[in-house]
């Protein structure tokens, strides 16, 4: 089965569209979504609702701090991401706002782990920027993979049968066999505001018969997407920060 796997959405339109359609051409089976549907980006309702919609027809949905921060007022923010999710409860219904505000903080699938930021505190938002962030997160769970979105940035850890860590950042179309006798953390990059110096919005392919990880990378209409966050008003270097993918 080809599992999708999508991280960090942010509102933006135009980058779900092009993953969600590069993703079906390639076959997907089935969808994982890993968080922050809403902030930064200028189509919230749009994203909420096709994230319903495809949890309706069976995708798996955890919980952002983004998503989180829409019904919880004291959640942690910058002061950009605070402005745009402030916006942001106006433009959802009641039926969206508590669609976010229900979703878990972590799903498991089979020999898969499913959370936005990691998994030995997932309310706690931490960041799985080094080896020793995820040793922590792959020690907090017995899954073989763990799947995991929140820095913007793809990077995947694996650890062997002596325990050692290697990290490497995965070049994107290029397929990763998740040999057995290891277990891995996959940090996903974004799809609506990557920030690893490429533009295109990032996602994932899963082949679990062939035991295959592949990163993957969308080109979509960027200035569309950047237009959108300025007609909003909302802050404009959300919007800059797009093209340069930082």
């Amino acid at each position: 089965m080809l599992i999708a796997l999508f991280a960090d959405i942010h509102a933006n339109r135009q980058a779900f569209a092009a993953c969600l359609a590069r993703a079906r051409e390639r076959g997907a089976a089935r969808i994982v979504l890993l968080g922050d549907y809403v902030g930064y980006g200028a189509d919230p309702d749009w994203t909420v609702t096709t994230v319903m919609d495809l949890v309706g027809r069976g995708a798996l949905a955890v919980r952002g701090n983004h998503d989180n921060a829409v019904s919880e007022p004291g959640e942690t923010l910058n002061i950009e991401a605070k402005i745009v999710i402030e916006w942001t409860r106006n433009e959802l219904g009641a039926a969206e706002r508590r669609f976010l505000k229900e979703l878990p903080m972590t799903l498991n699938d089979d020999d898969r782990f499913y959370v936005h930021s990691e998994a030995s505190k997932p309310s706690g938002w931490r960041y799985v920027n080094s080896v020793a962030d995820a040793a922590r997160s792959i020690e907090a769970t017995s899954a073989r993979i763990t799947f995991c979105g929140h820095n913007h940035r793809p990077q995947l850890y694996t650890v062997g049968p002596r325990g050692s860590i290697t990290a490497f950042t995965p070049v994107s179309g290029s397929a990763i066999p998740l040999l057995p006798g290891r277990r891995w953390l996959a940090v996903l990059g974004s799809v609506g505001q990557p920030r690893d110096g490429n533009p295109s919005a990032s996602y994932a392919m899963l082949d679990t018969d062939r035991h295959e990880l592949t990163y993957c990378r969308a080109p979509y209409d960027v200035e569309e997407a950047a237009d959108r966050i300025r007609k909003k008003g909302l802050p404009v270097w959300l919007a800059d920060r797009l093209a340069i993918g930082q």
